[in-house]
C-alpha cells in the first residue's frame, strides 16, 4: 500500500547519507551467520528503514517537537559482511569513525553477536542489556557477546581495547525458563548486576534505569552501550523474534525502557537486536517495533537538550 504523503506530517527515514559529523547514525550490522537458532536476520535492517518511513518524527512532549528539526540525523549504509573475524573488524573500525563524529550511534541488527564488535568499536566502558538471556556462553555465536566483552581476547588484545568491567553490566529483564542455573551463577561470580523481569515490574521503569545508569556510567570518561535484544519483550509482541516467549515485555515497556536510557549522556551507542524480518508476521509487528526503538533512542537523545 501506498503511503500517503502530507507535507505538514514528516515522515522518519530516509535520512541523508552520512558524511562527515552528525548527531545520531544509523548502521545497518546484519549479522546472522553464528546464530543459535535459523534466522534471517540479515534482511532485518533493510526492514527496519522502510518501517521507519510509516512513521512521524513528532514527539508530543509537551512541549512538542519534530526531531527532524531537533536533531542532524543521518544513515551510514550497512556492514556488507561482519560476521567472521574480518567482519567484526570492519565493523569495530566502522563504529570507531562514526563514533568520533556522532554522538550516538545506532546500529540495526542482525542477531546478538553484533553486540560484541559495536560495542568495542564505540569503546564502551559499561552495558546495559535489555535481554532475556545472559548472552553468556562459551564459543563465538549470538549468544556468547557479554562473556567476549568481559574476557580477553584475541580481537580486544589486537586492538588495543580493554575488556570490559563486569560490575559496570546490568542486564534487564533476564527471564525465568530461559537460562540455566550456570549461567546466572556466571553473572553473579563476575558481578554483573541482573534484573529480573519480575524485579523490574516491581520496581518500574524509572527506578531501574537510574540504577542501570549508575553502575554501568561510573568511572572516568564513561561510555555506555545500550544492547536492545527485542526477543525480550512477549511473543505476541515480538513473534519476529526466534527466542522470544509468552509473558515478555510489553511494547511500551520496551519503548519507554529505551528513551530512558538514551536520555543519558553517557549512552553514545546502542543495537538492536535479534529481530528475524523474515520470520515476522504479515503486519510486521516485531519490525516495525523495533523501528519504533530508533526513534525512542532519537527522542532520548534530543531530550538532552
Amino acid at each position: 500500500m501506498a503511503l500517503s504523503h502530507d507535507p505538514s506530517w514528516p515522515r522518519a527515514g530516509s535520512w541523508p547519507a552520512f558524511e562527515s559529523s552528525a548527531d545520531a547514525v544509523l548502521l545497518g550490522v546484519p549479522t546472522w551467520r553464528t546464530s543459535l537458532s535459523p534466522t534471517g536476520a540479515h534482511a532485518t535492517p533493510a526492514a527496519i528503514r522502510e518501517a521507519l518511513t510509516r512513521y512521524g518524527t513528532a514527539v508530543m512532549g509537551p512541549p512538542p517537537c519534530d526531531l527532524n528539526e531537533v536533531l542532524r540525523i543521518a544513515d551510514a549504509g550497512d556492514v556488507a559482511e561482519p560476521d567472521g573475524a574480518a567482519g567484526e573488524a570492519d565493523v569495530i573500525s566502522r563504529v570507531r569513525e562514526l563514533s568520533a563524529a556522532a554522538e550516538l550511534v545506532m546500529a540495526l541488527g542482525g542477531d546478538n553477536s553484533l553486540t560484541y564488535p559495536v560495542a568495542l568499536g564505540a569503546g564502551a566502558t559499561g552495558l546495559i542489556t535489555f535481554d532475556a538471556h545472559f548472552d553468556l556462553r562459551d564459543g563465538v555465536s549470538n549468544g556468547t557477546p557479554v562473556r567476549r566483552l568481559v574476557e580477553d581476547t584475541p580481537e580486544a588484545s589486537r586492538l588495543s581495547t580493554a575488556r570490559l568491567d563486569p560490575t559496570r553490566i546490568v542486564q534487564i529483564g533476564i527471564a525465568d525458563f530461559a537460562n540455566s542455573v550456570a549461567y546466572a551463577r556466571r553473572a553473579a561470580e563476575w558481578g554483573i548486576r541482573v534484573v529480573t523481569l519480575d524485579e523490574l515490574r516491581r520496581r518500574g521503569v524509572a527506578d531501574v534505569v537510574a540504577e542501570a545508569l549508575e553502575i554501568a556510567g561510573a568511572g572516568e570518561n564513561p561510555r555506555v552501550h545500550l544492547d536492545i535484544d527485542v526477543d525480550v519483550c512477549d511473543r505476541a509482541v515480538a513473534p519476529g523474534c526466534p527466542a522470544s516467549v509468552p509473558g515478555g515485555l510489553q511494547a511500551w515497556e520496551l519503548r519507554a525502557l529505551t528513551r530512558a536510557v538514551a536520555a543519558d549522556p553517557r549512552v553514545v551507542s546502542a543495537d538492536l537486536a535479534e529481530v528475524d524480518a523474515t520470520a515476522d508476521t504479515d503486519d510486521a509487528r516485531t519490525v516495525r517495533l523495533a523501528a519504533l526503538c530508533v526513534l525512542e533512542l532519537l527522542a532520548g537523545l534530543a531530550s538532552r537538550r
